[in-house]
């Protein structure tokens, strides 16, 4: 399948770039000239160099780590912060049912940019952990939905009642039973989302609001590169890429995956 193998490489150049980086150049990101500043590509050197001198190439092969980790936080978080949210709504309903879904009401009737925008210009630090904070404090609404209906499904299940009838207390139940038999469509949604993750931590830092330099990430390069486009395109080309073929390589294996879980599709 070729949007695993395309996944399974961006994650080899985020778990160690420094064994792909070093194919072309000298394979060291900050390792820079500034006679050499924006040169094109040329022997040795196949994506040329940056504003600062340094080799384009080892650049865009580090810039995998960080789009990488803010998925995997943001993944996770998002899928924490919904399976708490959707078993106390599902399970136990009633007010806590309706608070906690007027909370995700609020929460996706707000626009997620403007909104993640806004609370990264307020903080003084911008970081992989500041960065998944604020994407998953807009990502986890949709995913609680899901899990509510999930649980919903089978909180009133034989298994579950003979559970209570044993004596089994919520928080059980909730972790031997509810839980493994929802949190499925959860898990498939929230792969399909890893390639939106990325898509948006590339615009807030491309938008000045997400990481900063030194930074080394695909979304700087392109924020920097925005300057030099009619001068020096390659600064642009290259990045851009390799985020588009991440994001498609991620969707498209989302996809798969949610149609090998789901026959109903088919």
């Amino acid at each position: 399948m070729i949007s695993a193998t395309v996944v399974l490489i961006i994650c080899a150049l985020a778990v160690a770039p420094q064994a792909f980086a070093g194919w072309f150049g000298h394979g060291d990101p900050r390792a820079c000239d500034l006679a050499d500043s924006a040169l094109p590509p040329r022997e040795g050197h196949p994506f040329g160099f940056d504003v600062q001198g340094c080799d384009l190439y080892a650049n865009v092969i580090y810039g995998a780590r960080s789009s990488v980790a803010i998925a995997l936080l943001t993944t996770l978080g998002t899928v924490v912060v919904a399976v708490v949210v959707g078993c106390l709504a599902g399970y136990f309903r009633g007010w806590t049912d309706m608070l906690m879904s007027r909370l995700v009401d609020v929460f996706l009737g707000f626009p997620a940019l403007v909104g993640m925008i806004v609370i990264l210009q307020t903080l003084s630090t911008h970081n992989e952990f500041t960065v998944s904070a604020v994407l998953i404090l807009f990502g986890w609404p949709a995913l609680a939905r899901v899990m509510r209906g999930s649980v919903l499904a089978v909180v009133n299940s034989e298994y579950i009642a003979a559970a209570r009838g044993i004596g089994a207390g919520p928080v059980r139940i909730l972790l031997r039973h509810v839980i493994p038999n929802s949190i499925g469509p959860v898990a498939v949604l929230a792969g399909l989302n890893v390639g939106g993750i990325i898509a948006y931590e590339s615009a807030l830092t491309f938008l000045g609001v997400g990481l900063q330099t030194p930074a080394i990430s695909w979304g700087v390069q392109l924020n920097t590169a925005q300057q030099y486009f009619t001068t020096s395109i390659h600064l642009l080309v290259f990045p851009s890429i390799f985020l588009t073929v991440t994001v498609l390589g991620f969707v498209l294996l989302g996809d798969a995956l949610r149609d090998a879980i789901d026959p109903r599709i088919r």
